[in-house]
């Protein structure tokens, strides 16, 4: 009956994920696993999506400080209306008027960024149909250039701050991105080392379920001689159930960890995988002093924290340049004609000029303007004193995890040894047992410590592998090769 029951369980866990291929089956390296979870994992393609927004953010931005080309045109506009007009003694009436307009200019406009300002020019044609029952009279109205600015005169400047402000955007958008595949690094070698120990219980559990069973029938046959009491005779019984529940629930485990595997690296085939533990650790001991350099010098933080810091320096500027005198300049300069034939409308053109000045002076707002400049003001010392936290935290946190990576090449070695004495161990006493030195307790005793010490090797590994990619996100630098991590952004 519990033999059907356990192969129940099976079909069951075989019918919830897809069947695979076991003959010929997938082997994958923590290093392979993390190479695959960059570029082709879900969480891989939103970082990569995410950096093209903001390249296209910053060619937006580049491309606003170029000459931009623009063609306006009306053809044509149709007007047949009854309209009032007064007449030259000063009474009105109404007339039908029948008119079509047509107009196309084409402007060529530059936006300074230093000043602020915008230079345009500006060439343009404009022709009137009006439409009569007796004849239909047409006129011209060209303009084969104008020269004109636009200059705020004292006024806030935003293309100067965004100038500085966006550069740095984009730059920290690249270094937000190298700490995103270092984060895809660490989460593909959770999931490998859960698949990992995973593996390893089953494979744990189908041996120690095949020791149990043969210690079971030796165990009979010794009891039918008298040589074993039953109570240890139950006790071994007792160890076959537990292994064979302990099987049950690992096989469970494993087809959990394997589904979650594959759907973070989206893999869709059924090849088989197999897990191959991580080689020996590089034998690395890093210095904080550099740590701590290079994550000044590689994280997006830093740039995040310079940026808000002139977001801040923007917005005083802002509540500043609001509060007092300012003025905005116009000046055109061109050529226009007007006529009844095309040609005509540009010979002889007469000579066109604007100039305009409009003043703004503040004189009584009841304080409304020193108080934006005001909040704006203790908005900067409140960005300032975060920075200055977040720096103090941020320095904290690369020492910590320096001092705790440092260590784990230690604890894993302990570990290792550990794992190597447990099972030696298990094993004496397993033909102790067989021989009859010892009885069933120290046995289970062995057992038991043999699967704690597996255990514990492999969550050290893990830990070590964890640490080290984590080391990688908080300073962007290979500790292996001695230089910042880059990738080749113009493929993205």
């Amino acid at each position: 009956m519990k033999s059907i029951v356990f192969s129940l369980i099976v079909l069951m866990a075989a019918g919830i994920c897809p069947p695979v291929s076991a003959s010929n089956p997938r082997f994958l390296t923590l290093e392979e696993v993390v190479d695959i979870a960059r570029k082709q994992s879900p969480d891989a393609m939103m970082a990569r999506h995410r950096y093209r927004g903001s390249y296209w953010q910053h060619h937006t931005f580049r491309a606003g400080y170029l000459p931009h080309l623009r063609l306006d045109a009306t053809i044509p506009n149709l007007n047949r209306t009854i309209a009032p007009i007064t007449l030259p003694d000063g009474s009105d009436i109404f007339i039908r008027r029948s008119l079509a307009t047509s107009s196309g200019s084409l402007s060529l406009n530059q936006t300074i960024g230093l000043t602020g300002g915008q230079l345009f020019i500006r060439s343009g044609l404009e022709r009137i149909d009006l439409i009569r029952d007796d004849k239909t009279e047409v006129s011209y109205l060209a303009t084969p250039i104008n020269i004109g600015y636009r200059q705020p005169i004292l006024s806030y400047n935003p293309h100067k701050w965004e100038r500085r402000i966006e550069p740095i955007r984009f730059e920290e958008a690249k270094r937000e991105y190298l700490e995103s595949m270092e984060e895809i690094a660490m989460r593909a070698t959770n999931l490998f080392f859960d698949l990992l120990l995973a593996q390893i219980n089953r494979e744990i559990n189908e041996i120690n379920l095949a020791s149990n069973d043969t210690l079971y029938r030796i165990a009979k046959g010794r009891y039918e001689l008298g040589r074993i009491a039953e109570n240890e005779l139950l006790q071994m019984e007792l160890n076959v159930l537990n292994s064979e529940a302990q099987l049950e629930q690992s096989i469970i485990d494993y087809e959990g960890a394997i589904f979650r595997f594959r759907s973070f690296l989206a893999f869709d085939d059924i090849q088989a995988l197999e897990l191959v533990p991580p080689e020996e650790p590089h034998d690395l001991s890093i210095d904080v002093a550099v740590a701590l350099a290079q994550a000044r010098e590689n994280r997006a933080n830093v740039l995040t924290q310079e940026r808000q810091m002139l977001e801040a320096e923007s917005l005083v500027d802002q509540a500043r340049a609001e509060n007092r005198f300012n003025a905005n300049l116009f000046a055109v300069f061109g050529l226009t004609q007007s006529a009844e034939e095309f040609g005509d409308a540009y010979r002889h053109p007469l000579d066109q000029q604007q100039l305009s000045i409009g003043v703004q002076i503040p004189i009584l707002d009841w304080g409304v303007s020193r108080g934006r400049v005001r909040m704006a003001e203790s908005n900067r010392e409140l960005v300032n004193t975060m920075v200055n936290q977040a720096l103090v935290d941020f320095e904290q946190e690369i020492f910590l995890r320096v001092m705790e990576f440092n260590m784990l090449d230690s604890q894993l070695e302990i570990a290792q040894k550990a794992d190597v004495i447990a099972e030696k161990r298990y094993e004496v006493t397993r033909q102790r047992f067989l021989i009859g030195r010892i009885d069933i307790i120290e046995l289970n005793i062995a057992l038991e410590e043999k699967d704690r010490a597996k255990q514990r090797y492999l969550a050290a590994l893990r830990n070590y592998w964890r640490g080290f990619y984590q080391m990688r996100r908080l300073t962007l630098y290979d500790f292996v090769n001695n230089k910042p991590i880059s990738v080749d952004f113009d493929a993205l």
